[in-house]
């Protein structure tokens, strides 16, 4: 009897690798970064400990998180398992400053886990709303689906939000103790003007897409930064992003690994 294909965590027929496929979660990726920097100790452990705020080298550590992800979403379980295992061997090797108190904390604390995967799955799943992929219930079985992740890089699965409304309640929970902080200032500005190693057409795009992700934060959010938090600019933000989704659909396949065209015609053959 044959033995079944190993499909990772989620497989053809799950929600992840449908909306992880879409070209337009690009915007979801700056916007998960946007957001994640508000966080002052996550902030300030990125600072200190990586080269993603760094203009210079920006591109290629931004290039790791993306294959990183690209792993954990569409790999076998021993991939996944390798380079989960790798993240977490360099998170408890590495501390962060807090130079307001003097505190000393770690990279690998379960707040600041927490705090990414939830940026993070928050943006997946706000553009793949607003883009017009995902139905609200769609949308619930993402954030569900979301919880393996979580998982696989050391976060408890009983705290991580399994639905929209979880989500919801764990940002209300941390709003107070989001900030902007002098170092989230300067590396945003330092990410969405990358000068060191970047393809010319990665440069050009930049604006685009920093400028879709910051319009989709949410209110609070945006105004933490210092920008409008307006009912119109979401009703604007989310017309915008229909039109993309549609035109990125359009466009001819770009050349993709070959395990995303593989996750691609496994996708296909599942909805046939």
């Amino acid at each position: 009897m044959d033995r079944p294909t190993d499909h990772g965590l989620f497989g053809p027929t799950s929600v992840t690798w449908r909306v992880h496929l879409e070209p337009v979660m690009w915007i979801a990726g700056m916007r998960a970064l946007l957001l994640q920097s508000l966080q002052p100790d996550v902030m300030r452990a990125t600072w200190q400990n990586s080269a993603l705020f760094d203009p210079k080298k920006a591109y290629p550590r931004f290039q790791r998180t993306v294959e990183f992800v690209g792993t954990r979403t569409f790999g076998s379980v021993a991939e996944v398992e390798a380079a989960a295992s790798r993240v977490r061997r360099l998170h408890s090797s590495l501390t962060g400053f807090d130079p307001d108190t003097g505190r000393r904390f770690r990279v690998d604390a379960p707040a600041g886990l927490l705090w990414v995967h939830c940026a993070e799955i928050d943006s997946y799943v706000d553009i793949a709303r607003r883009s017009g992929m995902l139905d609200a219930a769609e949308a619930d079985a993402y954030v569900a689906e979301s919880v393996r992740a979580a998982e696989v890089i050391g976060i408890d699965p009983a705290v991580a939000p399994r639905s929209r409304a979880e989500l919801a309640d764990y940002f209300t929970s941390v709003r107070p103790t989001l900030r902007l902080t002098e170092e989230a200032t300067r590396g945003v500005a330092n990410l969405l003007a990358p000068r060191g190693e970047a393809p010319r057409w990665t440069k050009a795009a930049i604006s685009t897409v920093s400028t879709l992700a910051v319009a989709t934060l949410p209110r609070w959010a945006r105004r933490l930064y210092g920008l409008p938090g307006l009912p119109t600019t979401d009703l604007a933000t989310a017309a915008t992003l229909r039109t993309v989704r549609t035109a990125t659909r359009l466009l001819p396949d770009v050349p993709a690994p070959p395990e995303i065209r593989e996750a691609r015609r496994l996708v296909k053959a599942a909805g046939s």
